[in-house]
């Protein structure tokens, strides 16, 4: 693992046009998806990113073919044999878990160790669990494994307590080749689930609800190879959106589905920025202070947990005082007591912030402890006096490709330290 630094020099005014590259949470599931045909199944606009790369290890490992050739993907998954995901694989990243759907599906049986990722809180495998029991899938739970067989699917209908993203698209892809029909009710409804359902049916799956709270899937006997353009990241997006608020610049962000980032639009304007929508681009443009305003992160498609942190440092420059809640995940707070060491005035009660808007941040050495924590610090560091050194990039690395180069276009100043060992 590298712990490569940023050296970042702040108050440069960000101008000029952005493109948001392939979303990581739409790719993930996608990839998990293709052992679920006979063939090649081909990918276009994956993005290069850390995570990407941990799955394709993960599906080289359980033996299928993968080649990644700039942004396309080609995964041949005839020569699938193992059933066993390797444990420091699936410590890497949390979505190693979404091949448990469709390797049930596809082989029968699997095994893995329960999944890592970044630590922001408890994100229990209860739900997948369920859901597949009610699929017909022996589950056996030991010395962190989770083992799970099948010697047929059928049709359910399943509930989830809570709409959980992972478990919506693990079922999907489980119930695709089960015999009969499958109804989740209290589905996720983020755009990634229609991305998955999308693929699925191009391979010859017949699902339909995604996006909505209730998905339909009536099994098939078998699915074939296709190719998906995988959608834009909002998240991503979203990133550049704040940035060129908290630098008070002028950025075009290309390849956008505004639907997906329209509470963040929302939010943007409401603070005072200028906001244009042009088809799949979005020009943003701010100049004066932020107004304060309050922020409750929800499911889709309420305000995404993902920019919490990102927009929690822009309200740390805006005038007046703001209130952000964080009502998905119990430790998404880590970024707080970094930003307080460039000056943010921020007090946390429980999963309430109240940020204090002050004129200035300040440039000093802070550190990333997670993906979204780290976007937040690399937008205050844009923002901040002098210059500003981000430890721990590899979290930063993990969903965002081209990170540097990107904004150095925009006119940020900032350069890479690599860090030997």
């Amino acid at each position: 693992m590298t712990m490569d630094r940023y050296v970042i020099t702040g108050k440069q005014r960000l101008q000029g046009v952005v493109k948001t590259s392939g979303s990581k949470n739409a790719s993930l599931p996608l990839m998990a998806a293709t052992i679920l045909a006979e063939g090649q199944t081909v990918l276009t606009g994956v993005p290069r990113i850390n995570d990407i790369l941990n799955m394709i290890e993960v599906l080289k490992n359980l033996g299928c073919k993968v080649k990644f050739e700039r942004n396309e993907m080609t995964i041949d998954t005839s020569t699938l044999v193992e059933n066993t995901i390797d444990e420091e694989l699936m410590r890497k990243m949390r979505a190693s878990n979404l091949i448990l759907g469709p390797m049930i599906a596809k082989n029968g049986r699997v095994k893995i160790s329960r999944p890592g990722g970044c630590a922001i809180g408890t994100r229990p495998m209860d739900q997948h669990i369920k859901g597949l029991k009610l699929l017909g899938v022996t589950i056996k739970e030991k010395h962190g494994y989770i083992e799970a067989s099948a010697d047929k699917l059928r049709g359910a209908e399943i509930y989830f307590d809570v709409p959980s993203v992972g478990a919506t698209e693990n079922i999907m892809m489980a119930a695709v080749l089960a015999e009969g029909t499958t109804i989740i009710r209290n589905a996720a409804k983020e755009p990634e689930i229609v991305d998955l359902q999308n693929l699925l049916n191009k391979m010859g799956a017949k699902v339909r609800g995604a996006g909505t709270h209730v998905i339909h899937i009536e099994g098939v006997k078998s699915l074939h190879s296709a190719e998906h353009t995988v959608i834009p990241d909002r998240i991503e997006a979203g990133t550049h959106m704040i940035a060129a608020v908290m630098t008070e610049g002028d950025v075009v962000v290309e390849n956008v589905v505004p639907e997906h980032i329209s509470p963040v639009i929302a939010k943007l304007r409401q603070g005072g920025a200028d906001i244009k929508i042009d088809g799949d681009s979005v020009r943003v443009k701010h100049q004066g202070r932020f107004k304060s305003l309050d922020v409750k992160t929800l499911a889709y498609p309420g305000f995404p947990t993902d920019l919490q942190p990102q927009f929690l440092a822009l309200l740390t420059i805006a005038e007046g005082t703001s209130i952000v809640s964080e009502t998905i995940f119990e430790n998404r707070f880590q970024h707080v007591a970094e930003l307080v060491r460039m000056g943010a005035n921020i007090t946390v009660e429980g999963r309430t912030a109240i940020i204090r808007g002050a004129p200035n941040l300040e440039g000093t050495f802070v550190e990333a402890t997670d993906l979204r924590a780290g976007a937040a610090l690399f937008l205050a560091a844009l923002a901040a006096e002098e210059g500003t050194v981000l430890e721990r990039v590899d979290h930063i690395d993990r969903g965002y490709e081209n990170l540097e180069e990107k904004y150095r276009t925009l006119g940020a100043k900032l350069q890479r330290v690599v860090k030997r060992d």
